[in-house]
């Protein structure tokens, strides 16, 4: 594996996101103005520390517009090679459920094939390094709380609430 990161940061209605790639795809999305060392939960320490500097510049208009409400459909390219096959597989589901729509982490269990394992499953979707991208936001609880969220619940729910105007 190529471990060669390259940084950039998008700043965004205020807010600032730290983005990783490497030369497959987006690797990682930052929460709002948090440090690039939330990146070290995520991935390698040393891959972090010596990533370069690159402008990532279709990612981040995607990102963007995203966020400004131009954009439904994200066409970034990923890499997600770094998760379990679990979390691969978890992760890969996401991008299935529809801009607006919700799923309950119990639909995402059994659509990403794990339908006895909630559980794993909810870890999985905790542990998705692409924030946005990879559209966890979508995934609520049973009862239709929220539940969890790395960027923060009110990020959670504004984007929701983004995507519901924009349905």
């Amino acid at each position: 594996m190529d471990n060669q990161l390259y940084r950039a940061t998008l700043n965004c209605q205020g807010k600032h996101y730290y983005l990783l790639a490497s030369d497959q795809g987006l690797v990682f999305v930052g929460s709002p103005d948090a440090s690039i060392d939330e990146a070290k939960h995520y991935l390698p320490n040393s891959e972090v520390a010596n990533a370069k500097e690159k402008s990532l510049a279709n990612y981040k208009q995607q990102l963007n517009d995203y966020f400004t409400g131009k954009r439904s459909l994200l066409n970034i390219p990923l890499d997600i090679r770094r998760g379990t096959k679990l979390q691969q597989q978890v992760w890969q589901t996401l991008l299935k459920i529809p801009y607006g729509q919700t799923w309950s982490y119990t639909e995402l269990a059994t659509a990403s094939g794990y339908p006895t394992a909630v559980r794993a499953v909810a870890s999985a979707v905790g542990a998705n390094p692409l924030l946005v991208v990879i559209p966890c936001h979508r995934v609520i609880r049973k009862d239709g709380r929220l539940g969890g969220y790395r960027g923060g619940l009110a990020m959670k729910q504004l984007l929701l609430s983004l995507e519901a105007q924009w349905h």
